[in-house]
């Protein structure tokens, strides 16, 4: 039986573990290789080898009711969108609050994790750590989560870039930006549109002379404000939106979302407009990138062909002369230095695992990666999901499939994975945020029934269903449900109105005729959605009404 649990690394995911390890009675340990908690939000004005790095400005593009643990809710003061000490703060509260930190050993560095003499018999593991002074020590463990994120080693692809040896000026990779300091009065070109990305051109805009942006496919760009000042993920993260996903042709979804976005600003006149369509892909959360581009502080370029001294020569022949900075926004590697090289079974471009946290090829469930995820929405509750299910199973209260009908699952992924989104060596992985969740929430046994919520609690079922995703949905009902669940979920919005609250106004009076609009518009288009799959896909409805049945734990 599990008893001690090794927890490598004391970021989000990290901080999670702990956490759910206790939930379960077992003992966890945790080695951090810094002197902090928080992993990638802990700001360093140096990258350290080996380590996530963020620039000095960083904002979280995820507002903080999607973004937080399922039952410990950010301060109703904090802002929306938080600014990284501010996120690093409420870590130390979630560790304060759960007493985490004498779980944790800092400035200890995992060197390597390998199966103990005996693990064929027990599953248990051997951790070989060192401290700061150079201090090496063996621990046995009887299994090991991995918590170390997908943000640690950069990709500098050079050699994609021919005559960059020949470049005078200075060029660097996003993850060793921290701020425009040195760029004041320069000429700069960011290559690559991701969040980092934007967020570098945009920054560097107000003080370089010129700012160029190259991309290779373009992008969709949203914001991270949505109709009448709600942010985004909101508004539209929710389950109705989900189930109408699950209704009707992405293909029609693609049309409309697209049509939305460039509503706001034409993609094509920005020369932003990519070759996928909008779900294809994570799009870019920027409100600043359109202004800058329309006041021309920002130009978008296409890929880079060359290089030539100070001259940047581009795909479609253009070029930038007296180029004096490059910043290689290009994404990251990763890797898993520490496990043995037989540990992970690879598919695709991505590292195979079941439901993306258990090596589907290891004698024993005793191995188990958290927060190796990558979705439209934070990371946070997508990490304390997998490490709920993950501890259940070190536990023996959830059992695995046979280590083959785990690796025809991971196949499938794949291939589902491979058909649904663009996917490359650097971004190998891509979920559905409402769907994964449900999923590994229905192995614990802890997702939410709408049609149990329909007749038992009518109005919490209006706020699961209309309002958004948020974490606390996975805390109702099932192991670890949390009595505070119920008001967090009814007191959300409260929570994201309140750091708005600065100047006292008047409430508008709601309208009944908009009501009425809103119900009758409602009524119609579910009436016609129920009357079109009745005739055209009958088996869809009873699939989704079977998906809605309670849980039994």
């Amino acid at each position: 039986m599990v008893h001690r649990v090794a927890v490598i690394g004391a970021g989000p995911s990290g901080l999670t573990s702990i956490k759910a390890c206790l939930e379960e009675g077992m003992e966890p340990t945790c080695f951090e290789s810094s002197d902090d908690m928080g992993g990638l939000w802990k700001f360093k004005e140096v990258s350290e080898p080996n380590r996530a790095s963020i620039y000095r400005s960083l904002t979280i593009n995820i507002s903080k009711e999607m973004m937080c643990y399922s039952d410990f809710p950010i301060p109703s003061d904090y802002p929306n969108y938080m600014h990284h000490s501010k996120i690093l703060n409420y870590f130390r509260m979630y560790a304060d609050h759960f007493k985490l930190l004498k779980y944790i050993r800092f400035q200890t560095l995992v060197k390597s994790v390998r199966k103990a003499p005996d693990y064929s018999r027990t599953g248990r593991w051997e951790v070989l750590t060192e401290k700061r002074d150079g201090h090496e020590e063996r621990h046995v463990f009887d299994a090991v989560i991995c918590c170390s994120g997908h943000y640690t080693y950069p990709n500098l692809p050079l050699k994609d870039f021919p005559g960059i040896e020949t470049f005078e000026g200075k060029y660097l990779h996003s993850w060793d930006y921290k701020g425009p300091e040195d760029m004041y009065g320069k000429r700069v070109v960011v290559i690559g549109i991701g969040n980092s990305g934007g967020d570098i051109a945009v920054e560097t805009s107000r003080v370089a002379e010129q700012v160029y942006m190259s991309t290779r496919r373009g992008a969709w760009l949203i914001r991270q404000v949505s109709d009448n000042g709600v942010p985004v993920d909101m508004k539209y993260n929710t389950r109705f939106v989900h189930i109408l996903f699950q209704l009707f042709p992405i293909n029609f979804f693609n049309w409309f979302g697209e049509k939305k976005l460039n509503a706001m600003y034409d993609h094509t006149m920005y020369a932003l407009k990519p070759k996928h369509r909008l779900f294809s892909q994570i799009p870019v959360i920027n409100d600043d990138l359109p202004m800058k581009i329309l006041s021309g502080a920002v130009i978008i370029k296409p890929n880079v062909k060359e290089i030539c001294g100070c001259t940047v020569v581009f795909d479609d022949g253009s070029t930038v002369e007296k180029v004096d900075t490059i910043v290689f926004a290009t994404g990251y590697n990763y890797d898993f230095p520490y496990l043995p090289k037989n540990a992970m079974y690879k598919s695709g471009h991505r590292a195979g695992l079941y439901k993306h946290v258990f090596p589907p090829t290891l004698e024993h469930p005793t191995l188990a990666v958290v927060g190796f995820i990558h979705a439209l929405g934070a990371i946070m509750p997508q990490a304390e999901m997998q490490a709920r299910w993950v501890t259940r199973v070190f536990k023996g209260h959830k059992k695995l499939p046979s280590s083959q009908s785990m690796i025809k699952a991971v196949e499938k992924d794949t291939k589902n994975i491979e058909k649904s989104y663009i996917v490359s060596k650097l971004t190998p992985l891509q979920v559905d945020f409402v769907s994964y969740m449900d999923e590994i929430a229905g192995e614990i046994g802890v997702r939410p029934s709408l049609l149990w919520l329909f007749f038992t609690d009518y109005p919490l079922f209006k706020r699961v269903l209309w309002g958004p995703v948020t974490a606390y949905q996975y805390r109702l009902m099932g192991p670890g449900k949390w009595e505070g669940a119920h008001r967090a979920i009814f007191t959300q919005f409260d929570r994201m109105f309140q750091p708005l609250k600065t100047r006292k106004l008047e409430p508008e009076q709601p309208s009944t005729a908009r009501r009425l609009v809103k119900m009758c518009l409602t009524v119609m288009v579910g009436g016609a959605a129920i009357y079109y799959f009745h005739t055209r896909k009958p088996d869809v409805i009873p699939t989704l009404l079977s998906n809605m049945r309670p849980q039994r734990v």
